[in-house]
């Protein structure tokens, strides 16, 4: 994640005093590295990636020679995973292609870095003229945002919520936790999520605001909880809505909803049992089997 990057690199960065910051600015078809993804190198090591394999190593290696070298200005470079490319070609051979960019990082980076850290909504802009740099005549350009847009809403502060909350503190969701108890020793252990309330459900749907990168997980405390939860947000409109529950359970509940007039095609777009079929059963494998498909549904349309 980009904060999580940018974290390591200013603690880097005091110690080290000078770093190559390598960006993939753009990817096409089967390419391991992804628009966004970062690596930091020093003389020391390594932080981050680019997509690994055999590219990562030369260019990491690449990066170290450019260490000994005078200040450099920002350069790209193509990498084609194809052995046939008559040119740039990276050693793989999973297709698609990269462009990577190259900055010479000094401690005057360092106040940018700290209003990445500090700022919301903060946008990061990558070109031939620097980071955040101003350019008029850009030959080559990626922006980013320090914020994650993906954001799930976990709706229950149990166990399941707090292994959940930890499994996708690792991915690149923004995670938001709602409950209706006060004092709730797992919620009270829960330091993965960016916020956390306890609240009425009879009001979540002022909590939960729609969007096509929202995403609901529903694992509250029973069945009367479940039931008063989905149908205050069964009508509004998310990227992804989910209940946690037996098969029985979940058939009764939307058995009544129906009968007390709820549309069948809302209902039919709950993910319920959520999560994907892996015949989990411990709390931990619950949260995974759960995160999976969050992974699934976010990325079925790249």
């Amino acid at each position: 994640m980009t904060i999580d990057f940018y974290k390591k690199l200013s603690e880097t960065l005091q110690t080290e005093k000078r770093l190559v910051l390598l960006v993939v600015i753009a990817n096409e078809g089967s390419s391991p590295g992804r628009k966004g993804f970062k690596m930091l190198v020093t003389k020391k090591g390594m932080y981050g990636t680019i997509g690994g394999g055999i590219m990562e190593h030369k260019l990491v290696e690449f990066a170290e020679t450019l260490l000994d070298k005078p200040q450099f200005e920002p350069f790209i470079k193509h990498q084609i995973h194809d052995k046939s490319a008559p040119k740039d070609q990276s050693g793989m051979i999973c297709s698609g292609r990269q462009t990577i960019a190259f900055y010479d990082i000094y401690p005057d980076f360092l106040p940018l870095v700290n209003e990445i850290l500090t700022k919301s909504n903060f946008y990061i802009t990558y070109s031939n003229c620097g980071i955040n740099a101003q350019c008029d005549d850009s030959e080559w350009l990626f922006e980013e945002s320090n914020s994650l847009t993906e954001k799930v809403y976990i709706v229950g502060g149990g166990h399941v919520g707090l292994a959940l909350s930890e499994v996708l503190s690792k991915l690149d969701f923004e995670i938001h936790l709602l409950d209706h108890r006060e004092n709730l020793n797992t919620m009270e252990q829960n330091h993965f999520v960016k916020s956390k309330q306890v609240i009425d459900f009879e009001l979540i749907d002022e909590y939960v605001p729609e969007g096509d990168t929202v995403y609901v997980v529903i694992m509250s405390f029973g069945y009367r909880t479940d039931d008063i939860i989905i149908r205050k947000l069964i009508n509004k409109n998310f990227k992804y809505i989910g209940l946690l529950g037996s098969k029985e359970k979940i058939a009764t509940l939307f058995h009544n909803m129906i009968a007390d007039g709820f549309d069948k095609e809302r209902i039919a777009q709950v993910y319920a049992p959520i999560g994907i079929a892996i015949k989990s059963e411990t709390t931990q494998e619950i949260a995974i089997s759960v995160a999976a498909q969050l992974i699934r549904v976010k990325n079925q349309n790249r």
